[in-house]
């Protein structure tokens, strides 16, 4: 198979949707990270300790999908760089690490999600030992 050059450029749209999902997820955490806050202070309680380890550990887990997506999409641009510049195999191997990049964040986004249904499984239980 032949490397050209708009073959990279064909993950532009995907690369660049998935970081703006990953950062509605952060977004998403900070909102949620400042509400536990200002209820904390008001009312401590032991069930928000817990998930606060868990939004924190989530928070790190975005930050590093983020810096391997935005690895992944700078490679990606490199390789087209580097294929312009007439550099095939080099251009290839470029290619194959964006892309390792990526399968890398795809699977702390997944890690992410399965940490998110555990936070919510907290409540869950919460609210049924109070029912």
């Amino acid at each position: 198979m032949e490397l050209t050059l708009t073959t990279p450029a064909l993950l532009f749209p995907a690369i660049s949707l998935l970081l703006l999902a990953y950062t509605n997820r952060f977004l998403t955490l900070a909102t949620v990270i400042r509400q536990l806050h200002a209820t904390h202070k008001s009312e401590p309680s032991t069930l928000l300790l817990r998930e606060i380890s868990s939004l924190r550990y989530r928070v790190r887990l975005v930050q590093q999908m983020q810096a391997f997506g935005v690895s992944s999409f700078l490679l990606c641009v490199v390789c087209m760089f580097v294929l312009f510049a007439g550099q095939h195999r080099l251009g290839e191997m470029i290619f194959a690490i964006s892309l390792i990049l990526m399968i890398i964040s795809l699977a702390l986004s997944v890690r992410e999600i399965q940490v998110s249904v555990e936070a919510l499984d907290l409540h869950l239980r919460d609210i049924e030992r109070s029912c």
